[in-house]
This record gives C-alpha cells, sequence and structure tokens, in this order.
C-alpha cells in the first residue's frame, strides 16, 4: 500500500496533482500487478497535505516507536549519539558578546600557534563552569561529551599548550577584558572589593625556595635560592606552607587574591606563593590596578588589610577605603568606639549603624545586627555549657592534671576565652572575659577614610564584601579551584586564570538571570544536540526548546541555537 501523486494536464496548460492511496493487487487473466485504487484524497493542496499528515499520526499510533521513526524518517536511519549543547552554548554566546573571542585572537596574533587556540581555551573555561576536571579528562569532554561550538574534538597537549598561550597574554586580556565588561554591563567601579583565599596541594613537601621579585614571581636570571638582587627579591617557592583559610596548615598550598564589584563581577585574579602576607598583597593589587583608567575608587577589604601602612597606601591618589577593624584587638580605637554612647539608626532589616567620633583623619561606624545577636548569645552559652562541663569536678584533681587540662583548653579558643585560672590553680569561668563578650554581640566595627559617605553607605558598602566570600565559594565548590592537577609553576597560574573567566561568565549569567548557575546550568544542559546517520549522510538535530529555556536565552539576549547545526551529504561512490 502507498501513496501516489497523478499528474492532469489542464487546458490553460496547468497541471494539477491528484492524490490517491492504492496497492497494486495481481491480475491472474492478464498474467500482471495492476494497481487498484483504495480511497482518492483529491487535488494536492495545504488542506489534504494536513489530512495526510494526521492519517500517518494515526497509523504509527499502532507502531513501535523505533518502526514509526523508520516508516516517517525512511529506511536506514540511524541515532548515533547525543550531547549536551545548551550549556556550552550560553556561555559561548556570552563570551563573544563581551569580546573575550576578539581580543585573545588579537593578542595571540602573531605567534606559531593552533588555529583554534581561542576555542580550545573557550573549551577549557566551558568545562570549569559545566563539568569540572583535569586537562587529560577535559580534552576527553570536548571530544566526546559535549557540543562546543566551533570545536569538534582537541588534545590534552593542545590543552596544555594552550595554557602556556594564556598565561602570555593574561596582562593584556585582564585589562581589556575589563573595559569590555564595564563598559557592556555597566559597572558601577566606585567601589572596589578585594579579599584573598588559600588553595592546599596534597604534597608531601613544599616546592624549593627560589629567588623571587615584590609581586611573587620567578626571577629566572637568580638561580640561588639564597641570592638577593637587591630589588627585594626574596626566595620562597609557589607552593609553600602559610596561614590557611581551609584549615589545612599542614599541606603547601598558594595565596589567591580576587577584586570584585558591589554587583559581584570579578574583574581580575591574582596568585602569589602560599606564605605571602596579606600587608604585601593589597599593595600590589593596587598598584596593578592604577594604569586601568579607574575613576574614583573606594576599597573594600576585611580586617586584615586594616594596617597603618596599608591605610595609607589606599589613600594614595584620592582613593578612600572601608575596612574591617577587630572589636577584640583591644586596640585604643576598638575600645574608644564601644565607650561611646549614641542612637543606632536603622539601615536594612536587619542592620543598625551609629557613627562615634574618634579622630578627625578617619571615621568609625558601629554595626549592630539584631539576629547576629542572637546567634551570638546562642553560641556562647553552649560554649559555656561545654567548659562548666570539662572543668566540673577538677578542683579535686592533682595540679599536675589540672594543669594538662587548662593545656588542652588552651587548645581552643571558643572556650579559652572563657577560662580563668586563680592565684592557687583552680579552673573557673571568666565571668568578667562573659559580660565583655556580651557587649559585643552582632557587633562589628568600620572604619573609612571617605569624608563624603554616609555612616549608610559605609556599612552597606562592607556588608556587601560578601560578594567577594561568595566567588571564594563558588570558585571552590561549583568551578572546582581544587584539586589542582598540575605542579609547575606556570600552569598552576593558568588553571586560576581559567577559574577566574568560568567565574566572570557565570556571574555575568546569574546577575542577568537573578538565579543561581547551578540551576540555569541544569536547565540548559537539557539542551541536547541529537547526530543522525542515513544514507544520504549525517545530520545533527538539538531537541526542542522548551519555554524556561527560551526565556534564559532572551534575557541573555542571545539567539536560539540552529535546529539542524551540521548537514554532511554521503560522499558519492566512485
Amino acid at each position: 500500500m502507498y501513496l501516489r501523486a497523478t499528474p492532469r494536464k489542464n487546458s490553460d496548460g496547468s497541471v494539477v496533482r491528484y492524490l490517491q492511496l492504492a496497492h497494486n493487487i495481481w491480475d491472474p487473466q492478464a498474467k500482471r500487478s495492476k494497481v487498484q485504487v483504495i480511497y482518492n484524497f483529491g487535488r494536492e493542496d495545504a488542506n489534504n497535505r494536513a489530512a495526510l499528515q494526521r492519517l500517518v499520526a494515526s497509523v504509527t499510533r499502532f507502531l513501535d516507536p523505533d518502526q514509526a521513526l523508520a516508516a516517517q524518517a525512511g529506511e536506514g536511519l540511524a541515532f548515533v549519539e547525543s550531547r549536551p549543547l545548551g550549556g556550552a552554548w550560553a556561555l559561548d554566546g556570552l563570551w563573544r558578546r563581551l569580546g573575550i573571542d576578539q581580543t585573545m585572537r588579537r593578542l595571540l596574533a602573531g605567534r606559531r600557534l593552533d588555529p583554534s587556540a581561542e576555542r580550545v581555551l573557550f573549551a577549557l573555561v566551558a568545562n570549569r563552569a559545566l563539568a569540572p576536571s583535569s586537562k587529560l579528562a577535559a580534552a576527553g569532554w570536548i571530544s566526546d561529551d559535549v557540543a562546543i561550538p566551533g570545536l569538534e574534538h582537541t588534545s590534552d597537549d593542545a590543552c596544555y599548550r594552550a595554557m602556556d598561550w594564556l598565561l602570555e597574554i593574561h596582562h593584556e586580556l585582564e585589562r581589556e577584558v575589563f573595559g569590555r565588561v564595564a563598559n557592556l554591563l555597566n559597572l558601577e567601579v566606585d567601589l572596589l572589593f578585594f579579599d584573598t583565599t588559600s588553595t592546599y596541594f596534597e604534597l608531601d613537601e613544599p616546592d624549593e625556595p627560589i629567588a623571587r621579585d615584590q609581586r611573587g614571581h620567578a626571577l629566572p636570571e637568580a638561580t640561588d635560592p639564597a641570592a638577593d638582587d637587591g630589588d627585594g627579591a626574596k626566595p620562597a617557592g609557589f607552593r609553600s606552607h602559610g596561614h590557611s583559610k581551609d584549615h589545612r596548615d599542614d599541606l603547601p598550598q598558594i595565596v589567591v587574591g580576587m577584586a570584585v564589584t558591589r554587583t559581584g563581577i570579578p574583574v581580575r585574579v591574582w596568585c602569589w606563593p602560599g606564605n605571602t602576607s596579606d600587608q604585601v598583597l593589597i599593595r600590589q593589587v593596587k598598584a596593578d590596578l592604577r594604569d586601568w583608567t579607574l575613576t574614583r575608587v573606594i576599597w573594600v577589604a576585611d580586617r586584615g588589610f586594616a594596617s597603618a601602612d596599608n591605610r595609607r597606601y589606599l589613600r594614595r591618589g584620592d582613593h578612600h577605603y572601608i575596612l574591617g577593624e577587630r572589636l577584640r584587638s583591644g586596640s585604643a580605637e576598638a575600645t574608644a568606639a564601644l565607650s561611646r554612647q549614641g542612637r543606632y539608626q536603622q539601615v536594612a532589616d536587619n542592620l543598625r549603624v551609629k557613627e562615634v567620633k574618634i579622630s578627625e583623619a578617619e571615621r568609625f561606624v558601629i554595626c549592630y545586627n539584631p539576629e547576629q545577636a542572637e546567634r551570638d548569645a546562642a553560641v556562647r552559652q553552649r560554649l559555656l555549657a561545654q567548659l562548666q562541663e570539662l572543668i566540673a569536678g577538677t578542683d579535686q584533681l592533682r595540679a599536675t592534671k589540672r594543669a594538662e587540662l587548662r593545656g588542652v583548653l588552651s587548645t581552643k579558643p571558643g572556650l579559652n576565652r572563657f577560662l580563668r585560672v586563680t592565684p592557687g590553680g583552680l579552673l573557673r569561668l571568666d565571668q568578667r572575659a562573659v559580660k565583655a563578650e556580651q557587649g559585643l554581640d552582632g557587633k562589628y566595627l568600620l572604619r573609612s577614610s571617605d569624608p563624603h559617605l554616609s555612616a549608610e553607605d559605609i556599612a552597606l558598602g562592607y556588608k556587601q564584601l560578601l560578594q567577594v566570600e561568595r566567588g571564594w565559594r563558588d570558585m571552590k565548590q561549583v568551578l572546582d579551584l581544587r584539586p589542582v592537577y598540575h605542579r609547575k609553576e606556570e600552569r598552576i597560574r593558568a588553571h586560576v586564570l581559567l577559574c577566574w573567566l568560568a567565574l566572570l561568565l557565570t556571574r555575568t549569567i546569574e546577575t542577568t538571570c537573578q538565579q543561581p548557575w547551578p540551576a540555569l546550568r541544569r536547565e540548559l544542559e537539557r539542551i541536547t544536540l541529537g547526530t543522525f546517520a542515513g544514507p544520504a549522510g549525517t545530520f545533527r538535530q538539538r531537541t526542542e526548546l522548551t519555554s524556561p529555556q527560551r526565556t534564559i536565552l532572551a534575557k541573555l539576549q542571545l539567539a536560539d541555537p540552529p535546529r539542524i547545526c551540521q548537514l554532511t551529504p554521503a560522499a558519492a561512490a566512485s
């Protein structure tokens, strides 16, 4: 049974086709087959075509899915594979909108390298955002598991070479990317947030010390670790022991710094040896950004950067700062601020502020969070109950046993803060310390050099420092900054740059769509690209877009992926 079209020529010369459902029957008298018409559909027009489509749909209900597909698509069509497309498509669209592709191609021009170097670097950035893995695994992911626009396959060697090229151009790339991003997204850079973190390595021993400049970069001309070229070079291994913010002081680490705008967009990233102090870092950061033609900048940083030398340095160039101050430090400023009387001003649902007058050169603002005060009180009560349980009955112990317990408690700062030892060696709760802590519940102190900002702006500006902390959390947990599968310093630095570019893209998408990246990624990755092969050739077709997927692409101002992405005719037989 089949459908046939019978043409008929009209008197005016036009040709009309009629559609008929027919089948062949055997005529025993004529000894041949003849056509028997079962049903006439009439003239071939739009209405009859719609009727045929309904007939086909009705017939295929009685077939298995594979039989129905073969009946409609033709014999020999095979479904070869399916790969996620949506996540890479969205990241690549934003990559191009921000001009990162053009900037990379221009900066890499003139070098003897793979023409697809920019595509390989984008694929490595997409790997951090979509399926973080080692560079060896990333090469397999690019070649076999995902659809990267403009890149069918790559190798691990190509990935490593691309990382080396990225490190060569990263200074110019960071500068130009910042300019493009700031203009395209209308970023406000009047407040620039800076903070550091550390990432550790599973090593038995740190790297061998080598001579370095004040920026922490190795000096190739100095091979003696003890050498000093008179320019402040200090011997240090890149992966070194230092103060770990991951609470892994037993392992070598590197220090990573990041500058972020008030909307959470990371504008630049830095790497230093693991034993570099915070006081040194912020000076390099300010010097590096000095030539970026920024307008008046107010630096917002945590209390680790509040030394007098750092404050003087941040004031250079008509810049100002908002810095946290340790209330428990016992400094003259903290003591004076807490002793001042005054009324708090409500600036947010969970934030109250009070400016106190201490000096003419700086302004001090005490911030109070009632919800945090309740949490602090609850934590302190648990600590006091635990400490009371530990020291109960210790009066009957020998002095040596009490000394041992005191030594154990000294390793627990939260408990040791409330421990008092009498002249006779007895262990007691320090009620004065408890009362002092009660006065600090929910409070933190800020200092600023800007004479024009209101107390509310100072408090809210510092509160936005959480954007940096969120960036560190995403870089470590979503983009998998560690484990770092590299041992060479250059590759480690390039790996951090890839993570920064991935964070730049994902945070921009989050800001635009007002949704977290993991949820957006999950929805976008449902857009897949299927590959079909048949006698006529091979073609790749994406899945139909859902309403949420179209909404995400529309918010990002990106075109929908083409329905047919690739069509390769079969080679003609010789």
